[in-house]
């Protein structure tokens, strides 16, 4: 394959994806909560070329959660496709599902999840990517996490979880938002490169109760390295 991503356990085509295996993936699929209950079904919003559902699914095989499903919902063609055949190569692909379709249709049939995640477009206002496919999955036109909130609202299960990443810098229109569809946070992990630097991108984890917030921060790099606490984090996955 020209273009392969390899993590210890799993590796993934990363070529006709509209966008490649980031930081930001691997982040929130390395740190949201994940719950050791069999027969869960989950639901990646977004999902490219499967990264964040392989790590779901490698996470929750490791709690000893059988029977789980995860479905994963990606617009662009060639992503979901990707998407596709990187699950079928993987050692949970009978647990996995790439489905495409634009989110918006998927929604108006889908069913309930106990937990739903995404890594969704973020750029508001800013010029859009000239790349008709990038465009897409980085600027809120076609999917932003008000639809990702409204959507839990009615189809997410009454104990379920919702986890995002994001810029740093829309925590607190994410958490106005969210409070507006009965979402409250349960965990807030604030995100910079550096120690020296501001924070730069927000996981954040909402339920259905009001519940006392656990707060944490991560520093990415030591130097030109890993920081101990982010190679911690992620030591199931890169090699």
């Amino acid at each position: 394959m020209a273009s392969l991503f390899r993590f210890k356990r799993f590796s993934l085509s990363n070529e006709r994806a509209a966008l490649k295996v980031g930081t930001d993936a691997v982040l929130l699929g390395s740190a949201m909560s994940l719950r050791a209950q069999a027969g869960q079904r989950l639901l990646d919003i977004g999902t490219g070329g499967g990264v964040i559902a392989l790590m779901a699914a490698q996470r929750l095989c490791d709690l000893g959660a059988d029977a789980c499903r995860i479905d994963a919902v990606e617009l662009d063609g060639p992503s979901a496709q990707e998407a596709s055949e990187n699950f079928a190569r993987s050692p949970w692909a009978g647990s996995l599902e790439c489905i495409w379709a634009d989110f918006r249709d998927f929604a108006a049939t889908a069913s309930s999840y106990d937990h739903i995640f995404s890594n969704p477009p973020f750029y508001d206002n800013s010029l859009l990517n000239p790349d008709p496919r990038k465009a897409p999955a980085r600027h809120t036109r076609t999917l932003s996490y008000r639809e990702i909130c409204a959507f839990c609202a009615t189809n997410l299960a009454p104990q379920g979880r919702l986890s995002l990443v994001l810029p740093y810098e829309q925590r607190e229109e994410l958490l106005r938002c969210a409070a507006s569809f009965g979402l409250y946070p349960f965990r807030l992990m604030s995100i910079k490169t550096t120690e020296r630097k501001p924070f730069r991108r927000l996981i954040a984890e909402f339920s259905f109760t009001r519940t006392q917030v656990e707060e944490q921060t991560l520093v990415l790099q030591d130097g030109d390295r890993r920081s101990a606490a982010y190679s911690e984090l992620t030591r199931d996955f890169y090699l």
